[in-house]
């Protein structure tokens, strides 16, 4: 048993962190699942769908669940999944952060939420260059 993770992030992009991580480490070592928020979707509907997917992970060890933007229907989302003790939410997932959680397959929920909020602030980082030119 391991603690599973749930990515539920605006459109896409819980899926596509998902699949660059599995690309990335060549595997997925824990059980893992994405909810795409779009903008049509019922918040109801949302928390019914996101607590099926938390049943589906679960196997007794607990849920990581990870969401983009802290603040946003996502996030509001997995503010009701919270309540549960074996639910730990972090909001601003980023590439980093998933890789570092699945680095570490076997620590606990508290611990693994510690890597992955870590991970994540760790993982911005001001990259400067001299000769660049800087456009947006």
């Amino acid at each position: 048993m391991s603690v599973s993770i749930l990515l539920v992030t605006h459109n896409r992009i819980g899926h596509e962190l998902l699949e660059t991580a599995r690309e990335t480490l060549g595997f997925c070592p824990v059980q893992t699942r994405t909810l795409e928020v779009t903008p049509d979707g019922e918040p109801a509907e949302l928390i019914e769908r996101a607590m099926d997917l938390v049943g589906l992970l679960d196997d007794g060890d607990g849920v990581l669940v990870l969401t983009d933007c802290y603040g946003s229907t996502p996030s509001n989302v997995c503010s009701q999944l919270a309540r549960d003790h074996r639910i730990v939410v972090i909001a601003g997932v980023n590439l980093p952060m998933l890789l570092r959680v699945f680095n570490y397959p076997g620590l606990t929920l508290p611990e693994l939420a510690d890597k992955a909020r870590t991970g994540g602030r760790d993982g911005v980082i001001l990259v400067e260059t001299f000769h660049a030119t800087r456009e947006c």
